[in-house]
């Protein structure tokens, strides 16, 4: 018999919600204003190359000062990790990005094989700590669905904290020798809750798009569950949410049926009771 019906599967379903973002979600301006922060003093040097009709000598006249400051240049392209980034060089070749930044020509050659040269001569950007702000915030873009993760935790901790339930984030499988059923890989839960009947390791996530990750995470726990689950005192919990699933239905239904305890944000006052 399954751990739920498919009467229920549909109730579950239909309680989804659409999204779980507030407006602080789309950027984090904290981490931007840092990220920028980090290479302003590099950035406002190289503010002295724009607008130089002469490139060539602007460039040795910084090197010649101080050619570290060329080492963010890769920003300025939107590109963070220049020391393992290939690039196909005007000889056919594969070189490492970061190999531009290696002399004054070669910085030459970048600036020019990028558009950047153009950019700078014609004064199309003002400021490059302003313009690098702008790129931080693209890339922050980019994690986006973690995010959405991350709220949905805050979420979570926010209705067991307000509920007087006492739980801990962040906790390894490691702590409890009971848990050998899952073998030699260290295993992260996202929170931690200690009855006297059981100790509760539960997951949290909110998917308001589609992806092959859903049904990673649904085939995932339908095989950690029931090993969780076969050890005394021990259950595992699974709070997710989001219209992701609709895209993902199938995978989540063959964990619903799989997993005694999965809870939305709608329904997760039956787990509250069951905690208190």
């Amino acid at each position: 018999m399954g751990a739920h019906t498919e009467e229920q599967f549909k109730v579950f379903m239909s309680q989804l919600k659409e999204t779980n973002q507030t407006l602080d979600f789309f950027c984090d301006f904290d981490k931007i204003s840092a990220n920028v922060a980090d290479i302003e003093m590099s950035l406002n040097t190289l503010n002295y190359l724009i607008g130089k009709e002469d490139l060539d000598k602007g460039v040795a006249e910084i090197w010649q000062r101080d050619n570290k400051v060329f080492e963010v240049l890769g920003i300025l392209i939107a590109v963070r990790d220049e020391g393992k980034k290939p690039v196909v060089d005007k000889f056919g070749n594969v070189v490492l990005l970061r190999s531009y930044f290696e002399s004054s020509a070669k910085v030459v050659e970048f600036l020019q094989g990028t558009g950047l040269a153009e950019i700078f001569q014609s004064r199309r950007i003002k400021n490059l700590v302003d313009y690098v702000f702008g790129i931080e915030t693209g890339l922050d873009t980019n994690a986006r669905k973690n995010r959405s993760g991350k709220i949905m935790e805050g979420t979570v901790a926010k209705i067991l904290s307000s509920n007087g339930i006492a739980f801990r984030q962040e906790v390894y499988s490691t702590e409890f020798p009971q848990l050998n059923v899952l073998g030699a890989d260290e295993k992260r839960f996202d929170f931690y809750i200690k009855t006297p009947a059981k100790n509760y390791l539960i997951e949290v996530n909110f998917y308001s798009g589609g992806g092959s990750k859903l049904n990673e995470v649904a085939r995932a726990y339908t095989e950690l569950a029931p090993k969780i689950n076969s050890v005394e005192g021990f259950e595992f919990v699974w709070i997710t949410d989001g219209i992701g699933w609709q895209s993902a239905r199938n995978k989540l239904e063959e964990a619903y049926y799989t997993i005694p305890s999965v809870f939305n944000l709608t329904n997760i006052n039956t787990f509250l009771e069951i905690l208190k």
